[in-house]
């Protein structure tokens, strides 16, 4: 400001209203050059700041797009990985389904023919209680009567077996169906019992599950992928137990209820160690991850977190020392995605 008045209450008001600086006409010439110098610098350091401050903010959105840019293509790739998994496991359950079933239907009639042999050689012992010496003798080398007790057990038990490789394919479809288009109701608990299924190998390791199923209706979703969700945090439940060799009791409670008319919650708590409270902040961000390299790619509950969200659910954790851990999912009876 240049004025011809020297007063320092006009000065200090002038500076009040945000004057930078105050000049009295005819200033000193070193003065003034002084002054000059110090406000064109003070004005290019402005411009620099704010300069910095723009570069800042630019790098940081740069970061932030590559960052999204790496989820996304890590997505994808997980993405397409499970597709052609999920393709994959749909054609080895239909080339066992078909042997299996050749093998299910003839063991129905191996069933009838021994039973019908036997009675025949009821028949026969009952006619002649007193066969001759060749014929006693030979019953006597095959142990006969152990023979035919145990080739009932073995058929019963091969029947058993037949059945569960049923009940594993069935697992399979139902796990890998390709079911990306659209949305159906689908029976929460048959996924769940596919999943356990299919890691059945992985909890005769010495793991206990518990299933408390409540009475829940038909749930709109994609069964495939919820079914990965359920895989993955059923999967890190497993390792969080087995990492704990010396523990004695290994749990996975799977508990499942409605909220209300309108939604559904699915809980599964294990009674490992537990998840630290810096941990649980960053479980679902992407590429975060406490396994070792060769065991996780820290990309598993991020994408759980999107399949929840784009089923318009929701899914929490809740973990203390040495409790354990539980993930709750609650997800809409009826979707409202267009």
């Amino acid at each position: 400001m240049l004025s011809t008045n020297d007063n320092p209450q006009t000065k200090a008001e002038a500076f009040a209203i945000g004057v930078n600086d105050y000049l009295v006409k005819l200033p000193n010439q070193i003065e003034l050059v002084a002054r000059i110098r110090y406000h064109s610098q003070a004005y290019l350091n402005r411009q620099a700041h704010t300069a910095a401050l723009l570069a800042q903010a630019h790098a940081k959105e740069l970061e932030q797009t590559l960052q999204e840019l790496r989820q996304t293509q890590a997505q994808l790739i997980q993405t397409e990985k499970l597709s052609s998994l999920g393709q994959m496991l749909a054609g080895v359950a239909h080339e066992i389904n078909n042997p299996v079933n050749f093998i299910f239907g003839n063991l129905t009639y191996i069933d009838t023919y021994v039973q019908d042999l036997m009675k025949l050689v009821q028949l026969y012992q009952d006619k002649h209680p007193e066969p001759d010496s060749a014929i006693q003798a030979h019953l006597e080398d095959i142990d006969y009567d152990f023979v035919m007790d145990d080739l009932l057990k073995m058929l019963r038990s091969t029947r058993m077996g037949a059945e569960r490789i049923v009940q594993i394919v069935l697992s399979l479809r139902n796990f890998s169906r390709q079911d990306h288009q659209e949305m159906k109701p689908s029976n929460i608990h048959e996924g769940i019992d596919s999943t356990l299924l299919i890691l059945s190998h992985r909890l005769k390791l010495g793991i206990n599950v518990v299933k408390d199923y409540g009475d829940l209706p038909l749930v709109d979703c994609y069964p495939a992928q919820l079914n990965q969700v359920l895989m993955n945090i059923i999967n890190n439940a497993i390792d969080a137990l087995l990492d704990q060799p010396n523990q004695q009791k290994k749990e996975i409670i799977i508990h499942t209820s409605k909220i209300n008319k309108n939604h559904i919650k699915i809980q599964i708590k294990d009674n490992g160690p537990g998840i630290p409270l810096a941990v649980q902040t960053k479980l679902f961000e992407p590429f975060f991850t406490t396994k070792p390299v060769d065991k996780g790619t820290g990309l598993g509950l991020s994408i759980c977190q999107q399949i929840i969200a784009n089923h318009q659910g929701t899914i929490q954790v809740i973990s203390k020392p040495d409790e354990g851990a539980e993930f709750t999912i609650q997800l809409a009876v009826q979707s409202t995605v267009a």
